[in-house]
């Protein structure tokens, strides 16, 4: 059995606009990695249909990537694997991740004073 996730996937809440064939939409993205995400939105898509994704940061800058509809759930959202992205976009997207990084998952061995 493969390991169908690659990448490390943090928990977020970024919102986001995807644009499909059909129209532009907005959505709440959930989760994301270095090769996707997934976005809440009861808007349709069809599995495999490619879409432009423009994330809002925590700055209020945004990150726009293009990606591919893996697998959707109806009402509730769809899952995007990134298809290509330039090298700026790529290092805005570690640090966006790094920003969302859970705290346990840092290196332990830090001395605390108190």
């Amino acid at each position: 059995m493969s390991e169908r996730r690659i990448s490390e996937r943090v928990r977020v809440h970024l919102n986001a606009h995807w644009e499909g064939v059909l129209a532009r939409r907005e959505g709440v993205i959930s989760d994301i990695s270095s090769t996707g995400c997934f976005i809440l939105t009861s808007d349709e898509v069809e599995q495999g249909e490619l879409v432009r994704l423009e994330i809002e940061t925590p700055t209020g800058g945004w990150i726009y990537l293009w990606g591919e509809v893996v697998y959707l759930i109806e009402e509730m959202g769809f899952a995007v694997r990134f298809t290509g992205a330039s090298e700026s976009e790529q290092t805005m997207l570690a640090l966006l991740i790094d920003y969302y990084r859970p705290e346990e998952s840092e290196p332990t061995g830090k001395v605390s004073e108190g």
